[in-house]
C-alpha cells in the first residue's frame, strides 16, 4: 500500500510556513502541500495519480440526490508547489498596470531662473526652485511606466488551475442548476439557499457556473464573501482564496472535459487557434467595411 506525506514549506515571495517537518502516515490518502500567506492560508493537496474525487450532489432544497465524479489532472508532489506558485505570481504580476510615473527636476515646469544670487545673501547656494530638496521639485529615482507582465505556457497555467481545483475537492459540493429558481433578485433568498447547502455566508465561497442569470447575479453581488465565476473568469487566486467551492452539474462536465485527460489538450489548442483565426477574420472584415 502506497504511503503519503504531509509537509509545510517556505516560498520565496508569497508563501511562508512555520514548520518544515515531514510526517508519513498509512491512513492518509492524499499528499498535502500547505501554502500560508500573511493574510490567508492556501492549501494545496496533490492527490494520487489517476484518482477521481466523488462529490455529493445537492438539490435546491439542500437534500442529497446523488453524487458525481471530478476527474482532473493534478501535478506531482515534487512539482505542485512550483507550478501553483508560478501560476499565481504570473496572474498577480499581469494585473499590474505599470502606469505609475513621476517627473524629474528636468521635467518639472519652471525653475529656469536662479532664485537669488550665489553670494552675499548668507544662504545656501541654489540654482533652481525645482530641486528635489524643495516642495514642488522633481523626484529622485521615482517610478516610471513599466511593463510587469510575464509569460506562462498555456499547459502550465492549466495544470496549476487543475491542481488547485483537485486540492479543494474535500471542501466542494455540486448543486443542481438553479438559474430558473430566482424569479426576482433577492439577497435574503440566496443567503437562505447557501445555508441549506451548508455554506456559511461569512466564509469565503466560490460558485462556478457555466451560465449565470441576471437574477442570480443581482441576488449574490451584495455578499462580499462570495465569488460568482464562469469558465471564462475562472482564476487561480479565487480558487486558493476560497474556503468552499460550489459547482453546478454543467460546470463539473466542463472541468472534466477541460482539465481531465491529456488527450483533450490538442483539441483545446485547436479550438483556441480557431477562435484566434475567427477573431482575425472578423477584424479584417470590419476594417474592409
Amino acid at each position: 500500500m502506497a504511503t503519503s506525506s504531509s509537509l509545510s514549506f517556505l516560498s520565496s515571495t508569497i508563501f511562508f510556513s512555520n514548520s518544515n517537518t515531514i510526517h508519513s502516515s498509512k491512513q492518509q490518502q492524499q499528499k498535502h502541500l500547505i501554502f500560508k500567506s500573511k493574510q490567508q492560508q492556501f492549501s494545496i493537496r496533490s492527490e494520487a495519480a489517476a484518482a477521481a474525487a466523488t462529490i455529493p450532489i445537492l438539490s435546491f432544497d439542500g437534500t442529497e440526490v446523488g453524487s458525481t465524479t471530478l476527474n482532473i489532472k493534478s501535478a506531482p508532489l515534487d512539482t505542485a508547489r512550483a507550478v501553483v506558485h508560478r501560476g499565481l505570481t504570473t496572474d498577480l504580476r499581469n494585473q499590474r498596470r505599470g502606469t505609475a510615473s513621476t517627473l524629474t527636476r528636468a521635467q518639472v515646469r519652471g525653475g529656469g531662473i536662479k532664485p537669488y544670487p550665489q553670494k552675499k545673501t548668507g544662504r545656501a547656494r541654489r540654482g533652481s526652485n525645482r530641486t528635489p530638496l524643495r516642495p514642488g521639485g522633481g523626484v529622485v529615482f521615482g517610478p516610471k511606466p513599466k511593463d510587469w507582465s510575464v509569460k506562462i505556457n498555456k499547459k502550465e497555467k492549466r495544470l496549476a488551475i487543475s491542481t488547485a481545483l483537485s486540492s479543494a475537492t474535500q471542501n466542494a459540493i455540486v448543486v443542481e442548476e438553479f438559474d430558473d429558481k430566482f424569479e426576482k433578485p433577492k439577497t435574503k433568498e440566496f443567503i437562505d439557499l447557501m445555508r441549506r447547502w451548508g455554506l456559511d455566508p461569512k466564509e469565503k465561497s466560490l460558485f462556478l457556473m457555466t451560465e449565470v442569470s441576471d437574477n442570480v447575479i443581482l441576488s449574490s453581488r451584495n455578499i462580499s464573501t462570495l465569488k460568482m465565476l464562469t469558465p471564462r473568469t475562472l482564476n487561480l487566486f479565487d480558487i486558493l482564496d476560497s474556503e468552499k467551492l460550489v459547482f453546478t452539474k454543467s460546470a463539473v462536465e466542463f472541468l472534466n472535459e477541460r482539465y481531465g485527460n491529456d488527450d483533450n489538450d490538442d483539441d483545446w489548442e485547436e479550438v483556441d487557434e480557431e477562435e484566434e483565426d475567427g477573431g482575425e477574420v472578423e477584424e479584417s472584415a470590419e476594417s474592409s467595411e
